[in-house]
């Protein structure tokens, strides 16, 4: 089942998780350190992260490596610039409506 990246980014733990290994590839201990979950619930993020290729698993001898994968997270930004424009907008006309607000007290 491939799942949609916004389904992963919905969890808490899951965006803790694509934060600390965008820093670094991680293994699923290394990552189950920074939270109060069972090993078994970390492994159960990464294989949904993983699913929808937010990130990507490596083989390192007898370790398994967790690394984000950027390119998938432009498709998340790419989403959001839509409403980065409208809020821009949004911003700009409540400045003017604020610099108008405040010649009239003058």
């Amino acid at each position: 089942m491939r799942r949609d990246v916004f389904q992963a980014i919905a969890d808490p733990t899951r965006r803790a998780i694509i934060t600390l290994i965008a820093v670094q590839a991680m293994t699923p201990n290394a990552i189950a350190e920074h939270f109060d979950s069972s090993r078994q619930a970390i492994s159960k993020h990464l294989r949904i992260l993983a699913e929808c290729e937010l990130v990507t698993p490596s083989q390192s001898g007898r370790e398994i490596y967790y690394q984000l994968n950027a390119n998938k997270m432009k498709e998340i930004d790419k989403w959001l610039a839509q409403f980065r424009k409208l809020w821009e907008n949004r911003f700009s006309e409540l400045d003017k409506v604020l610099s108008t607000l405040k010649k009239q007290k003058k």
